[in-house]
């Protein structure tokens, strides 16, 4: 058998944090190979290609990564712009994966199915943190193993979307009505136009994709009148969301919350707060959808639902190894309590790296938006930062590993008053504004002598920088 530190190390998944990861092993002279079961390296983000992000450039690119493409000569794109996903693709991630170093070790439409350890199954101790890994994958040729000596599991969340329903289950009908559901954010002002003008849509969900898709959906109301926006809250409203406005360093973010808002007041959607789903049915060209809006059993007909309520992530290909998360986020168990939405509303988390994403199977790491299990906003840069910590502890370098930092803009998104009586903040409602806090408890725990309350803007530790809008 090869000797263990001559095996390459696997990451899953040729998007952002993926690539960055095998840029990262190229600068430790570990020899990547990397899987991606799109056709093209950033598949993923083709999903969402006509979506611009709310961060420049500078934030979008990693830093190792810029290394290896300076060096053959990359023609980096201006720092300040703002790409959309199709972009990053093509002016990043397709110069990445073709620079010599990654691309000798790039494997398209490869699906990894398994992962195990060279002669044990998952109950298997004896001598097991010495054993290499195989990962089992299959491409047009057939069913292929492949020894690695560790692996990177970036294969992220977007072929795993939350159904409609409010109890993580679809709702009856919706699989048999998928001709009419999209998830995520479709392209209505370009590929898909024709479903969506003049036509009646109910959007689900509150997040940015949502908004996304809503104000898209205004550009075609301009067009023909006819275009008509319902949009279904779940949970809760989106005070919070919308609160960033122009307090927000990410101006696109701020201005995107504020768009909304506007629309809402001017009346050109028409909101149903407090949503349930209870059952689709596709009748005569068009859906029919029964739901509880509030206490009130209501009944739509509609031509499109656009579903945009989140990802989860997929362990199936994991089970012969030892991977232990959070059994509500779904997260490794110590970054679970930093990201949790039920107690960290503002969407913020601290740095984290090798001692956060651990697992009980050595050299096993899974990063990216599934480390992040079912909490909704994952962060371009964050991923960055935990390939930076993973790939050193990879190579023995444990005090860089440890060494975490992660300089983002601050978002307001907990410090501004929208002027509703409903408005949900984290931690106690907005700080006052004379304090560079993001809440009560924050503002609080700060004038104490401590860093802060561990769910907003912490100096140079805040992050809100949203990968897909």
């Amino acid at each position: 058998m090869t000797a263990m530190n001559e095996l390459p190390v696997a990451v899953i998944g040729a998007g952002p944090v993926g690539l960055a990861a095998a840029a990262h092993l190229v600068s430790r002279n570990i020899h990547p190979l990397v899987f991606e079961r799109g056709e093209t390296v950033g598949a993923a983000l083709l999903g969402w290609g006509h979506v611009r992000v709310f961060s420049p450039w500078k934030y979008n690119i990693d830093d190792a990564a810029r290394t290896l493409l300076d060096r053959h000569g990359w023609d980096a794109p201006q720092p300040d712009n703002l790409p959309n996903g199709q972009e990053i693709v093509e002016e990043y991630l397709v110069p990445l994966a073709s620079v010599p170093e990654i691309a000798s070790g790039l494997k398209l439409g490869a699906t990894v199915t398994a992962i195990t350890r060279h002669g044990l199954d998952k109950v298997s101790s004896g001598n097991r943190d010495n054993a290499p890994f195989i990962v089992r994958y299959t491409d047009q040729a057939g069913e292929h193993d492949v020894l690695v000596r560790a692996v990177i599991d970036a294969s992220g969340t977007w072929t795993q979307p939350n159904p409609m329903g409010i109890n993580g289950l679809s709702v009856p009908g919706e699989k048999a009505s998928s001709n009419r559901i999209s998830y995520g954010i479709p392209d209505v002002l370009g590929t898909r136009r024709n479903e969506f003008l003049g036509k009646r849509t109910l959007v689900v969900g509150s997040g940015h994709s949502a908004i996304n898709v809503a104000i898209a959906l205004m550009d075609l109301q301009d067009i023909d009148p006819r275009t008509q926006i319902f949009w279904a809250l779940r949970h809760h409203g989106v005070e919070r969301l919308l609160g960033g406005g122009l307090n927000d360093q990410l101006p696109e973010r701020g201005a995107l919350g504020l768009a909304a808002k506007n629309a809402m007041d001017e009346g050109r959607l028409q909101m149903l707060t407090s949503f349930s789903a209870q059952k689709v049915l596709v009748h005569e060209e068009r859906v029919h959808l029964t739901a509880t809006v509030g206490t009130q059993q209501t009944e739509l007909d509609i031509d499109q639902i656009v579903v945009t309520t989140g990802f989860r992530p997929d362990f199936s290909f994991l089970r012969e190894l030892r991977v232990e998360v959070d059994p509500a986020v779904e997260a490794p168990p110590a970054l679970a309590p930093l990201i949790d939405p039920n107690f960290h509303s503002c969407g913020t988390v601290p740095p984290h790296g090798i001692e956060e994403l651990k697992h009980p199977e050595k050299d096993f790491y899974i990063v990216g938006s599934k480390s992040y299990g079912r909490a909704p906003t994952f962060l371009m840069k964050t991923g960055y930062e935990q390939v930076r910590s993973v790939v050193a502890e990879i190579a023995g370098d444990h005090v860089a590993a440890r060494i975490v930092q992660l300089v983002l803009p601050e978002t307001g998104v907990c410090s501004v008053d929208l002027g509703s009586k409903t408005a949900v903040s984290c931690c106690g409602g907005p700080a006052p504004v004379e304090v560079d806090a993001c809440c009560v408890a924050d503002a609080t725990a700060k004038s104490e002598g401590k860093s802060g309350c561990g769910c907003g803007p912490r100096s140079n530790e805040t992050e809100r920088l949203t990968e897909s809008a």
